[in-house]
């Protein structure tokens, strides 16, 4: 008798395909998504991508430049995409601002003549880090990497910077003391060439980090992050609500509404308006709760937030549209749903922000619409960015909204009443 109870389990479940999906097909899905974002990660940090400015152009500067691009946790550019212009300290912040990466090196004139110091009162000026505070792993690495570079690439520095330490410290060098030295770091140097000289120090470079975004934030957090879960949960409920015309199927009462003057794309047309109206209101709602207890900036950005969430509530009702089209049931609808919304919703940057995935997972999600209104939104409430920064991503979200609804249509006509 056991045993029959266990096999009509099986027999139910498999009968049941939502039931068989949402046990296994969802977890092997969110298995193989979490390894393609973390597991690639094992063997160490992302790699980060700087932006890099060399105002002084001296040997020492240039040879830390090529130290560094030979490293590999990091990705060195020089210049902004498809220009021809290397970069200065305006258009390297402009990079960093626009997130086009997290982090930016300037390399201060006079660095090459005095890169190391030895305690207080030196010469030698400070590297300037601008960084986006939304990936707080950038400037870690690149300090980090930093201080063991200039220690590996420019060891003949290093010892030039303590003899000229001594020196200073001791009251002065006698001219053959002076000699000596000199000698011997010219024999240094042809050993730092053949790389018999690489030791790691610490702290001895100067370098100075400056956050060009969201200085002024109350809620650093809130900002970043509010647009991720309002996207995920309008998702979820555009799906869910879209379901209702499955509702309809099963009670007869969509037949009966086609044998009126309305159409099968009036009707589509007028749960896209629902949709779309619900998904305002949900997003206004979220925000609103983000504001006034979160300290959310919302009534600072009122503008690019009513863009941004007409669009990108036209774009997930279009979409619910389209997963309530593709079931045949509500149980369908739901396992479609959760499978399909969960996973864009890791792939998009919802769940965890994109600068943690592998860069070819991060370009891969920009195929995904709702990456896109993640993107607006972010430019909005975190780098505040003009109006015109959200062309691309509402042109985009308006061209997924059409595809969707034009799609959806397609797959409708098997309702249509002839």
């Amino acid at each position: 008798m056991i045993l029959d109870v266990v096999r009509t389990g099986w027999m139910n479940l498999r009968r049941d395909r939502a039931a068989m999906m949402l046990t296994f097909i969802v977890p092997i899905v969110f298995f193989s998504i979490f390894y393609g974002v973390f597991g690639a990660q094992r063997s160490g940090t992302p790699r980060v991508t700087v932006a890099i400015v060399d105002e002084d152009g001296s040997e020492n500067s240039k040879r830390l430049v090529a130290a560094l691009s030979a490293e590999t946790g990091l990705t060195i550019v020089d210049r902004p995409k498809g220009s021809a212009t290397p970069f200065d300290a305006a258009t390297a912040e402009e990079y960093v601002r626009s997130g086009d990466s997290p982090i930016a090196l300037i390399i201060p004139r006079g660095f090459g003549a005095a890169p190391i110091e030895f305690g207080s009162g030196g010469k030698a000026p400070a590297l300037q880090l601008l960084s986006d505070p939304a990936d707080p792993v950038a400037p870690q690495v690149v300090n980090g990497l930093l201080q063991k570079t200039v220690m590996t690439a420019l060891p003949e520095a290093m010892a030039q910077s303590g003899a000229d330490a001594v020196d200073r410290w001791s009251g002065g060098l006698t001219q053959q003391q002076r000699a000596t030295i000199d000698r011997n770091l010219a024999s240094f140097r042809t050993l730092a060439s053949g790389g018999a000289a690489k030791k790691r120090a610490a702290s001895l470079v100067r370098i100075e980090t400056r956050d060009v975004v969201g200085k002024e934030k109350r809620n650093l957090v809130v900002s970043l992050y509010a647009a991720g879960i309002a996207v995920m949960f309008l998702l979820f409920t555009a799906s869910g609500a879209g379901g209702a015309l499955l509702d309809e199927i099963d009670s007869g009462t969509l037949e009966r509404i086609l044998t009126t003057r309305l159409s099968l794309t009036g009707l589509l047309l007028g749960k896209l308006a629902y949709l779309w109206s619900l998904g305002v209101t949900q997003l206004i709602v979220m925000f609103l709760w983000g504001a006034l207890m979160f300290h959310l900036e919302l009534f600072q950005h009122l503008g690019g937030f009513a863009i941004m969430t007409a669009t990108t509530a036209l774009a997930t009702a279009a979409f619910g549209l389209l997963l309530a089209s593709i079931a045949r049931s509500r149980a369908q609808l739901a396992a479609l749903s959760n499978l399909i919304v969960l996973s864009i919703s890791a792939l998009g940057g919802s769940m965890w922000p994109r600068f943690l995935m592998p860069p070819a997972m991060q370009k891969a999600g920009l195929a995904l619409f709702n990456s896109w209104a993640l993107e607006g939104f972010t430019n909005v409430f975190w780098r505040e960015e003009p109006l015109s920064s959200l062309v691309l991503p509402v042109a985009v979200l308006l061209a997924w909204s059409i595809a969707f609804f034009l799609t959806a249509r397609r797959l409708t006509q098997r309702w249509d009443v002839a």
